[in-house]
């Protein structure tokens, strides 16, 4: 037997967190140090992952298949494609750096580099075992080829996350740290609610589902290639308003994790009170599960459903395009501006998934590894900001250039990428989801270019307010640069953007078969170019 390489790619960190909420109370640096060390050696595996994966071979490779819940046809099984494979290296490369950038986020830090200096002491060990956990939980959700086995997954990573959100949020609130805690409860609370409701809506669907596979096939299945199989032989049918309803269950509950307008408004409270390290968990890595599976499930399980809804999808992502993109330009909270920027990115990436074009679904995948790298790069060093100056209000800054002029740097070129400035691998991605909607929808191509300017102003006012001008505060004045520490975060990343952004070839290789195979699911091939006719001439 095979050595099962991306199992381990998801048991390492589970293992970790155990071992890491193990470590003794006063510990706590070693609990650190061990749960790096843990994201270091995923990091390693899902590298692994990627260079085991062949472009050019089967489509779901490195498969694991076991017996689970035998009587209801639930298996234990797991394979990536190229789309997973590329989710799960972002994943297990943002985490060492996630867990880098929260080094002092649960504890007071007795130098004064934290917001939280002289508070109580929080946690360490749960707070580093719980980022761990939503690790495991998100690659496995990346690598389930079992409709059951990624909704148990699905819905288990909002348990973490709700603690991560409301016991370990963000301490730099302007209204005190009373209102600050109801603020963070709320925000805990209110994501739990949209995403359970999401998850209730889509468990009703997934028992429709294996009913359907019961009747018409030889025993009941929630394998996601035998019922492809099913459907494309003609062995397993579905009437149309049977299909219809079964999608809707499974895409509102995506479309609640995307997050995708107007099922979005828990979105912002919840990277608002967080720490800037468990914002970046939030939008960079776990809504990807739901942009994910719109690809992975809603087209690949539903394909006439898919064609049906998607004209009502395409308006609504971009209301999110220019809904989100308008209310980032008018934020005062520097944090809840990036949440308001991610809601119009996501917008792009369900637009790209949906104009059933080859370039809009590889510029829909590139931009969830994309944005994931840049929102990280630009999150955590606002993140550094806010925890010098203990306030997360744009009011509150100016003239930061002058006294830490690397922070500024690095934030110039987080938010350049959040842009899309050629150059910058978002580009790459935003550019293909435009070509590819162009060429299908061509209004809703139009449409979606005024987020690009509307991203343009947010993201150059917000630098403007923060980084240039007179330094006029004192605590401005003292505000040190970026530490050794902070920056080893953020250059790498910083690096990534460009490389990529130059030569995104490595990703696109991977990528492209696998989005080839998603539009043979929806039986979809890119419009042929409208070519004037020419006369011949004599």
């Amino acid at each position: 037997m095979s050595f099962p390489l991306v199992t381990a790619t998801a048991v390492l960190p589970a293992l970790g967190a155990v071992a890491t909420a193990a470590v003794p109370a006063a510990r706590r640096t070693v609990a650190k140090w061990l749960a790096l060390a843990v994201s270091l050696g995923t990091l390693v595996l899902a590298g692994w992952v990627l260079a085991a994966f062949d472009a050019g071979g089967e489509r779901y490779q490195l498969t694991e298949s076991y017996a689970w819940i035998a009587d209801f046809g639930v298996r234990y099984e797991v394979g990536v494609d190229g789309i997973a494979a590329a989710l799960i290296a972002l994943t297990a490369l943002l985490i060492p750096f996630i867990i880098a950038a929260g080094w002092h986020d649960a504890e007071p830090d007795p130098d004064g580099e934290g917001a939280d200096a002289g508070r109580r002491w929080r946690p360490t060990q749960g707070f580093f075992a719980l980022i761990l956990m939503v690790e495991a939980m998100v690659i496995i959700s990346f690598a389930a080829t079992d409709v059951f086995v990624f909704y148990i997954f699905f819905e288990a990573m909002l348990i973490p996350m709700y603690f991560l959100i409301g016991g370990f949020g963000d301490r730099a609130h302007a209204a005190g740290e009373a209102e600050g805690a109801k603020q963070r409860s709320y925000a805990a609370v209110k994501f739990l609610l949209y995403n359970l409701a999401g998850g209730l809506i889509m468990l009703a669907a997934v028992i429709g589902l294996y009913v359907v596979t019961a009747d018409q096939l030889p025993a009941g299945t929630f394998s996601l290639q035998q019922i492809a199989e099913a459907r494309a032989s003609g062995e397993l049918e579905m009437a149309t308003n049977t299909e219809r309803l079964l999608f809707l269950g499974f895409f509102l509950a995506f479309a609640v994790k995307a997050p995708l307008w107007p099922l979005h408004t828990w979105l912002p409270n919840a990277m608002g009170e967080s720490t800037a390290p468990v914002a970046v968990l939030i939008t960079a890595v776990v809504d990807k599960v739901g942009t994910f599976a719109m690809l992975r499930f809603c087209l690949g399980l539903f394909p006439e459903a898919s064609a049906w809804a998607t004209p009502v999808v395409i308006v609504l992502a971009l209301v999110s395009i220019v809904y989100g993109a308008l209310l980032a330009v008018g934020q005062r909270d520097i944090k809840r501006l990036v949440a308001y920027a991610s809601i119009s990115h996501f917008g792009f990436i369900i637009l790209g998934i949906f104009a059933m074009t080859s370039q809009g679904q590889s510029g829909a995948t590139l931009y969830m590894v994309f944005h994931g790298i840049s929102t990280a790069a630009l999150m955590l060093v606002a993140g550094f900001l806010i925890s010098r100056r203990g306030s997360r209000l744009i009011a509150d800054y100016g003239g930061v250039q002058k006294v830490a002029p690397v922070l500024a740097g690095t934030f110039l070129i987080g938010g350049l990428a959040t842009l899309s400035l050629p150059g910058l691998a978002p580009f790459v991605s935003e550019f293909l989801v435009l070509v590819g909607t162009f060429s299908r929808y061509p209004a809703a191509g139009i449409v979606a270019t005024a987020g690009i300017v509307l991203a343009a102003i947010y993201v150059l006012l917000l630098y403007q307010r923060t980084m240039t001008g007179p330094v006029d505060k004192p605590e401005i004045a003292r505000m040190p640069d970026l530490r050794p520490r902070e920056l080893a975060v953020v250059a790498p990343l910083i690096a990534l953007l460009i490389f990529l952004g130059v030569f995104p070839k490595p990703l696109t290789d991977i990528v492209n078969p696998a989005v080839e195979h998603t539009l043979s699911d929806v039986r979809e091939t890119d419009p042929e170019p409208e070519l004037p006719a020419v006369e011949a001439t004599e």
